[in-house]
């Protein structure tokens, strides 16, 4: 003899469906940008160190260049290490100019002057 009213056990639920090995390869990918990661890397060392940022970025350029692909991190570092490298070799002619500017007026002083410590308008001078 069985209950009616007691209660029955919830009925079995069917499975969750598995994604399969086709689905998971029928999913688009993101494009494989040749050369982007090297572009990135030259753009950042475009800031710090601009000559050899410019040469990483230039290598990356070429590569994305030869798989048809635009690189623009690349391209971003070509500028940017372009830039700073011209404003660095600009600022080293002026520091150099103004060194040999500042070391040949110390020696016309000392010529004047000869051998000794000497003080010049408030400017002591050691010669010799």
């Amino acid at each position: 003899m069985t209950d009616t009213n007691l209660p029955q056990p919830p009925a079995a639920q069917p499975p969750a469906p598995v994604a399969t090995a086709a689905e998971y390869a029928a999913a688009p990918a993101a494009p494989v940008v040749p050369g982007k990661g090297l572009g990135i890397a030259g753009l950042i060392l475009a800031i710090f160190l601009p000559l050899i940022g410019l040469i990483v970025s230039i290598i990356a350029k070429s590569k994305s260049k030869k798989a048809g692909v635009k690189n623009t991190p690349a391209t971003a570092g070509i500028i940017v290490g372009a830039i700073l490298t011209v404003v660095g070799v600009t600022v080293m002619i002026v520091i150099i100019a103004v060194s040999a500017s500042l070391v040949g007026g110390l020696a016309e002083v000392c010529s004047e002057l000869g051998t000794g410590v000497w003080e010049v308008d408030g400017v002591t001078y050691t010669c010799g």
